[in-house]
């Protein structure tokens, strides 16, 4: 065959063979399919069952597996814990649970002797194996860090020495104070320093019978007032070897240091109690003793409180029982008096005082028969550069330069919220000799001037504000009564004037012809606590019957005023907070340039008040109520806010000036306006426009500093019980 024939040939056969396998496969396949269709469609109709053999089969195979992990499992972990148990029978420190971790010995000396004992006791605590450390209280500040020792299992020993008249030395001098203050403030609470255990070992010379050992029975006393735990008695070293106990200040220290080492031994073994070691089965001896002196103790502090605490009780010593009852801790106008001699009775006992100048409690300072001084925790806040107060914001108030006083201690209210917990006298009249202005001013200035003083060498405290807190820039006649009372107020106000002193003077707006007959002050407040006469009548108490025909009079007068007006609206949560509608009609009614509004402050539990915590608004629910009542007032817009006074100011739309708010007073312009006036026999008038200033972008609402001047540090104090905000 050629090419041609061979390829026709293979391709005959190719066709033959493909049509002969094809039919065969075809048919193969076919059968195939039969078969399968067959299959499937049995499947199908018995669907059920092959669902649940499946579902049972998936089931076992499941609880198989998780049964053979589980005990994978346990057999690799058993080991180990048999080595974790076997190694805890054998590590005591496993066991061991830390009753001490250490001991924080503070001093205070003037001459050495108390340190030098300190660094004897560190040496001995350290000899027994336990960590201590020496503080100079100088160098400590309790504000911060005293609290801490609440939580830190650490035994707090107190050396302290008295000094002079009974005063604590130099480096206790801060501590002292600052522990007086927080024992009787209601910001801390009665349990600020719960959790603290201490001893006090004091210094001290019999010779000086009246002042004897007399800061360490303070200290004593004002850390038991929070709740600090004693460990052991006080111990008291005298220098006169005479009287001492064991012969010298030194033998009665090495007396108490033995003691206290015992003591300090037990507490580490987690013993709650000393114990002399001759206990019968189920009693300890020594119960009933650490019971007495316990009560001691007790006994002890109420008697040192007593005579802190004249201003808080009746002074009138042939009231019945039922005026007790009705007034409760409310002293009469008539009575103060007598309250002022008893005072001077009791402290010429402890502590010779000048002139009439008297403590009534820390930082307070009554002037003549009727004036009070007093500290603002917001100057002592700005001395040490931690915030002023709200005036400062709003306003441009220098509060560490801010003075706090009164010519007027007597009111005619008994306000629900009164932070003086009604101590002081209430009236209607003046009814007692009148001290003159010059001699309130004076010794006002002198002993705020010297309570300042004592911030010397406090942590903390800036230097350069130091010395400017020692010239009063500001007065705030707020501080306890109504000023405005004071006959001789106008004589008061321009003897402020002409020392550079700028006035803020609040009234409870009861005195209508007082507030008309009043002279420029730089600003004039009334204090709107309620806007129906039901709810001013629940909330301020006022003495006066025709209180509201009073309280609205005194509106209309100060919209008579041409100097800076404000209304003060103090929020008490389901008290007066739902009366919107009524206040917008009051604030139309005297037409103030600003109104502020703040939440209560909660001033601690009283006889005399019924509100609560519950009582105090938050401060979101502040702005609410500022939101819609300012929805109500088209003339008005919120400026201002200090959320940590829990308050706003609403501004009238005049001090915003080409969009930008004048809330800030310029203090050396009204100084020379009111000099004008003054040498213009009152005929060359000024307003409150004359002396504006600018408000700085982080005092207006809205800001993220939240009223809170950029310039210093937010404090918040540790282990805080309560809200402690307000002014």
């Amino acid at each position: 065959f050629d090419r041609p024939q061979k390829m026709l040939f293979l391709a005959v056969v190719s066709c033959l063979l493909y049509c002969t396998v094809g039919a065969e496969m075809s048919g193969a396949l076919n059968d195939v399919w039969e078969f399968t269709e067959s299959y499937l469609l049995t499947v199908w109709q018995n669907r059920v069952y092959v669902y649940t053999t499946a579902a049972v089969l998936i089931a076992v195979c499941f609880t198989v597996n998780m049964l053979f992990k589980k005990k994978k499992m346990v057999d690799a972990v058993s080991p180990l814990l048999d080595k974790s148990v076997k190694n805890q029978k054998h590590s005591p420190e496993a066991e061991k649970v830390i009753h001490v971790s250490g001991v924080k010995v503070f001093y205070g000396s003037q001459t050495g002797t108390g340190k030098g004992f300190a660094k004897e006791l560190a040496g001995d605590v350290i000899a027994q194996g336990i960590q201590c450390e020496v503080m100079d209280m100088k160098e400590y500040d309790p504000e911060d860090r005293l609290a801490e020792e609440c939580t830190s299992k650490m035994i707090c020993v107190f050396l302290v020495a008295t000094y002079t008249d009974g005063q604590p030395t130099e480096s206790a001098e801060w501590f002292c104070k600052w522990l007086e203050e927080a024992s009787t403030d209601f910001r801390y609470g009665k349990t600020y320093l719960k959790g603290m255990r201490y001893a006090v070992f004091g210094l001290g010379n019999s010779v000086y019978v009246g002042h004897y050992n007399t800061v360490s029975k303070n200290i004593d006393k004002w850390l038991w007032m929070l709740s600090a735990a004693r460990i052991m008695t006080r111990g008291e070293g005298d220098c006169n070897v005479v009287k001492s106990r064991h012969g010298s200040v030194q033998a009665d220290f090495q007396a108490w240091k033995t003691k206290f080492l015992n003591r300090l031994q037990a507490l580490a073994k987690g013993e709650k109690k000393a114990c002399s070691g001759k206990c019968k089965k189920g009693s300890c001896k020594n119960k009933k003793k650490h019971k007495e002196e316990a009560e001691d103790s007790h006994s002890l502090a109420e008697k040192n409180n007593s005579e802190e605490e004249l201003m808080e009780s009746s002074s009138d010593a042939e009231s019945s029982a039922e005026e007790e009852k009705s007034h409760g801790s409310v002293i009469d106008m008539e009575d103060l008096g007598n309250v002022m001699n008893r005072m001077k009775k009791a402290k010429v006992k402890t502590k010779p005082c000048s002139s009439t100048v008297l403590t009534y409690s820390l930082w307070y300072k009554l002037i003549g028969s009727h004036s009070g001084v007093k500290l603002c925790r917001w100057t002592k806040s700005m001395l040490r550069g931690r915030g002023g107060c709200y005036k400062h914001t709003f306003y441009g108030i220098e509060s560490h330069r801010c003075m706090e006083t009164t010519p007027s201690l007597a009111c005619a209210n008994k306000c629900v919220f009164c932070w003086r917990h009604h101590t002081n006298p209430v009236g209607t009249e003046w009814s007692w000799k009148m001290d003159p202005a010059e001699k309130i001013i004076q010794e006002a200035v002198e002993n705020h001037k010297n309570m300042i003083r004592q911030f010397r060498g406090v942590p903390g405290v800036r230097p350069e504000r130091f010395e400017e807190g020692l010239t009063v820039k500001h007065c705030a006649l707020s501080l306890v009564g109504e000023p405005i009372m004071y006959p001789e107020i106008n004589s008061f106000l321009r003897l402020l004037h002409q020392q550079n002193i700028s006035s803020f003077l609040v009234t409870n707006a009861q005195f209508p012809e007082e507030i008309r007959s009043l002279v420029p002050v730089t600003q004039l407040y009334v204090s709107v606590d309620a806007s129906t006469k039901d709810s001013l009548k629940k909330i301020d108490r006022p003495l006066f019957k025709d209180f509201w025909q009073r309280f609205l009079d005194s509106l209309r007068a100060l919209g008579e005023k041409q100097q800076r007006t404000v209304y003060r609206l103090t929020l008490v949560k389901a008290w007066n907070v739902d009366e919107l509608k009524a206040y917008a009609d009051l604030i139309a009614l005297g037409q103030p340039d600003f109104i502020e509004v703040k939440g209560v402050t909660y001033c601690g539990e009283s006889s005399a008040s019924s509100l609560t915590m519950a009582n105090v608004p938050w401060h979101e629910e502040v702005i609410y109520f500022v939101q819609q009542l300012a929805n109500l007032l088209p003339d008005y817009e919120i400026a201002c806010e200090h959320e940590h006074s829990n308050c706003l100011l609403l501004a009238h739309h005049k001090f915003k000036v080409d969009g930008e708010w004048w809330t800030w007073i310029d203090y050396e312009r009204f100084q020379e306006l009111i000099q004008e006036y003054e040498e213009s026999g009152g005929t060359k008038i000024f307003s409150a426009m004359d002396y504006m200033a600018k408000t700085p972008i982080w005092a207006i609402f809205g800001a993220r500093e939240r009223g809170f001047d950029p310039s210093d540090t937010r404090f918040q104090r540790k282990n805080k019980t309560k809200d402690i905000s307000g002014c």
